[in-house]
């Protein structure tokens, strides 16, 4: 009995830490929310996670946390890709390509700037400014024998940049929303509509893992979503309070991420991922800028879009502007399956190549 009395209360005290964690992110959020960002509850969770762990203090935050928001965000993103979307976005298909090919070009820039200034090796250089994400470049890093630490900082510091910067700049220079929250707040849901996206979004995300594909949970219930919207089926929104529970959750494992110990371990390279990080945001925005004037889209759908980065903040900071959530969410998704899949190759043929050159 005692022995089970101790394990209760462990479940207990675990639960109620998580608990406090969450409400602590709901607090931040809601100032954010005060403050008028366009993605508050996710900033909000995210400075509050972050700083925690600055902190030195634990966040035993559920693994599963981080794949519901991507589910939830996911589906709700696919929710824009209706027959009529679908065709528009097959005329773009060329330049949705040219781009993701574009960015690793841009990567492989800012990885020799950051070679400049650092002195890393071009391994650490190149995992550090591809945009393809902590995980995935961690996992490169170990198998290239290179430390992930400085390329963990660097892939989360872009994206918190992103986050950060991106959706409030883009929404204060539109000047057409006065109020952010309330664009994602008044969507119209049903019961039944939800529970049928949620579950098509479900289905997609098992499917992607079972083939392996980079980013399951997001890409899997995307596409999942995406089909029910492109076949019409009874699918509906869901209700804010649900995107609020998303965005804490993505925002809780984001600032978790970027903690004391990640920073004491690229200590000496952090002043050159900081600038390497804006060198790439900078790039992509002229990118941006440069597929507006090619495309016709409006220059806010082509700054979303090329972001080297962050899919969820973009796709719902589209969401948010009501202008080319299919198209900039597009954008991201055929990046994604360009870079990711060949992650492996592209950082083998560079060690190759800058093999070949040193000799």
């Amino acid at each position: 009995m005692t022995g089970y009395s101790g394990t209760t209360y462990d479940l207990f005290k675990r639960l109620l830490h998580i608990l406090l964690i969450y409400a602590g992110a709901l607090l931040f959020g809601l100032v954010a929310h005060w403050l008028r960002f366009p993605l508050p509850w996710m900033i909000g969770a995210m400075v509050f996670a972050s700083t925690v762990r600055m902190l030195e203090r634990p966040l035993p935050i559920p693994a599963q946390t981080r794949q519901i928001g991507q589910i939830l965000i996911a589906t709700s993103v696919g929710l824009s890709f209706t027959p009529e979307a679908v065709r528009m976005m097959q005329s773009l298909l060329l330049p949705m390509v040219g781009v993701a090919i574009a960015t690793i070009g841009l990567g492989f820039v800012v990885a020799a700037f950051l070679m400049r200034i650092t002195k890393v090796d071009v391994i650490t250089a190149a995992l550090a400014s591809i945009p393809m994400g902590p995980v995935e470049s961690a996992i490169l890093a170990v198998r290239h024998k290179v430390s992930p630490g400085p390329v963990v900082f660097s892939q989360t510091l872009r994206i918190m940049l992103l986050v950060v910067l991106i959706p409030p700049v883009i929404v204060a220079l539109d000047g057409t929303i006065t109020d952010p929250v309330a664009v994602l707040s008044k969507m119209d849901w049903t019961l039944s509509g939800a529970t049928l996206l949620c579950l098509c979004g479900i289905v997609g995300a098992l499917v992607a893992r079972t083939v392996r594909l980079a980013n399951p949970f997001f890409v899997g219930s995307l596409g999942g979503a995406a089909l029910a919207a492109a076949f019409s089926l009874p699918i509906s929104a869901y209700p804010y309070a649900v995107l609020v529970l998303a965005q804490v959750f993505l925002g809780v494992w984001l600032g978790a991420v970027f903690d004391r110990d990640l920073l004491r371990r690229a200590k000496g390279f952090i002043p050159g991922a900081i600038l390497a990080s804006i060198l790439l945001i900078l790039l992509c925005v002229i990118m941006g800028l440069v597929m507006a004037w090619i495309t016709g889209q409006t220059w806010q759908v082509m700054l979303l879009a090329t972001a080297p980065g962050s899919v969820t903040e973009m796709a719902l900071t589209a969401k948010i502007l009501d202008d080319g959530l299919a198209i900039v969410t597009a954008f991201h998704v055929i990046r994604i399956f360009i870079i990711l899949p060949f992650a492996g190759t592209i950082i083998r043929l560079t060690a190759s190549m800058h093999s070949i050159l040193q000799k």
